[in-house]
């Protein structure tokens, strides 16, 4: 009986609730590094000091992160991976198919998967595997078991991989942590070059925006600033082969932090159910260096879960489609307590009293506060709240939020910028756990929202953008 071919996978790339930086991005499976929360899926492990991964991770993946690293790690880690490849004769642009396909049940006997190679230069040897070891059987075993794939296979697939350096380097915490600053967290995402960007994937994608708008209840604005943050709308997305990344996390989760081995020996376990099931070659997917895939950078499990097929072909891909990513982004969000209509924040000032501010930042980024409880306590609410729902229900929730906005040597701090979150942006958090990350996405989706209606005019293609976060306070002098 012959096999489906394996379908080569595209090429694809990748903060604590109060992280400024965005980590590579997931941002789905930050969260889901998070000791604060279940495991889930996005994007983008900052609030595990993880650097930032996306739903990206997604929003599972959370807890940490991808995003980000700041531009400059993951250009260095780019230019590791693309060196490599290049010694090894690997053409890391190209997507070819593949000649066999990845088993999906424990009785499928798979054929070796075949990959052709450009030569480049002399033949260099191949880089270690991690091999057959009594550590990779045993995982493998167990994966295979928990997801129903050929043990065989994915012993050998498990033991192709290659232990990548970079990524142990690269998923732990900054040695110097930079503060908390809104004001140059947002600077780094809300800038021209990639407003001008989220204009064009706007113009390009309308359609099925509007398409995801209207099944998911989630503003095309906010999908369209999801992936500017995570992926700079696909220029970022991650050159690690997923498998490498995976299986070094899962097999050699550097000391040093605290240990999220099984975080990602569960993620590896996805990813190879999700190429066994989308009969893709294991070896052929690229993505973070903590395995983050595709525009929105979601995680494996968070891409099991949550990712839809939006453009109808059969097939989820994150990276290949846009369309997919768009709808998937929606779903999840969706999936996490987004409530339509409801918006993301409102202006706020905190109470003047210290014990009653300590109670209402207590909860974190979590609604649980009432209109009620959030004036008894002193704090207010800017006039836009006015319509905000008080009917009890968790949509009613208030949170109070602080972001931080650095302060500049010599120089008094300057004032935090404060916000009363709703359902809506906690929702946003599950794809990245960071009150930074949610504001920023909200805030590049609104601006890249009226650049596109100034640019075209007004329309019914759901272009809707929630309220912009307020712009940062001056430091005082």
């Amino acid at each position: 009986m012959s096999l489906p071919a394996l379908r080569p996978a595209a090429t694809v790339a990748t903060a604590s609730s109060t992280d400024p930086l965005p980590a590579h991005r997931a941002r789905p499976w930050r969260r889901a590094l998070s000791p604060l929360t279940p495991l889930a899926p996005l994007v983008l492990l900052a609030g595990l000091g993880l650097g930032g991964l996306g739903a990206g991770g997604t929003a599972q993946a959370a807890g940490q992160e991808a995003a980000a690293r700041t531009a400059k790690d993951t250009k260095d880690a780019q230019n590791v991976q693309d060196a490599r490849r290049a010694k090894r004769g690997q053409d890391a642009g190209s997507a070819r198919r593949a000649t066999t396909t990845a088993p999906t049940t424990a009785t499928t006997q798979p054929a070796p998967a075949t990959r052709s190679a450009k030569a480049a230069g002399p033949a260099l040897p191949p880089p270690p595997t991690y091999g057959e070891t009594p550590a990779v059987q045993a995982l493998a075993q167990r994966l295979a078991a928990q997801h129903g794939l050929d043990a065989a296979w994915v012993t050998r697939t498990i033991a192709s991989a290659t232990p990548n350096a970079s990524v142990q380097r690269l998923i732990m915490p900054a040695a110097t942590p930079a503060a908390k600053n809104w004001a140059a967290y947002r600077a780094r995402f809300v800038e021209p070059q990639r407003i001008a960007a989220g204009v064009d994937f706007w113009a390009r994608h309308a359609d099925v925006l509007a398409r995801a708008e209207a099944r998911y209840g989630v503003p095309a604005a906010l999908i369209v600033g999801i992936i500017g943050v995570e992926t700079y709308y696909g220029r970022v997305m991650g050159s690690f082969r997923v498998l490498d990344a995976l299986a070094t996390l899962s097999l050699d989760f550097p000391s040093g932090r605290s240990d999220r081995s099984a975080f990602f020996q569960d993620e590896l376990g996805q990813f190879l159910a999700w190429t066994s099931r989308e009969q893709l070659d294991p070896l052929s997917v690229r993505g973070s260096y903590a395995g983050a895939l595709g525009l929105g950078q979601f995680m494996p499990g968070s891409l099991m879960r949550h990712a839809v097929d939006f453009d109808g072909d059969g097939h989820i891909d994150l990276r290949g489609s846009a369309a997919d990513a768009i709808g998937s982004i929606a779903a999840y969000l969706r999936d996490h307590g987004w409530q339509p209509g409801l918006a993301t924040h409102y202006a706020a000032t905190p109470p003047a009293d210290g014990t009653a501010l300590a109670t209402m930042l207590a909860p974190d980024i979590k609604p649980s506060f009432t209109r009620a409880q959030w004036q008894a306590l002193g704090a207010g609410l800017g006039p836009e709240a006015a319509a905000h729902p008080d009917d009890g229900t968790p949509a009613a929730l208030l949170a109070l939020v602080q972001l931080h906005n650095g302060q500049i040597e010599g120089q008094a701090a300057a004032p935090a910028t404060w916000l009363a979150g709703t359902q809506n942006f906690y929702a946003v958090t599950r794809y990245n756990w960071s009150a930074y990350y949610a504001a920023g996405v909200i805030d590049l989706g609104a601006t890249v929202a009226h650049a596109w209606l100034a640019r075209r005019g007004p329309s019914t293609d759901g272009a809707t953008a929630s309220a912009p976060i307020p712009a940062p306070a001056a430091p005082a002098r």
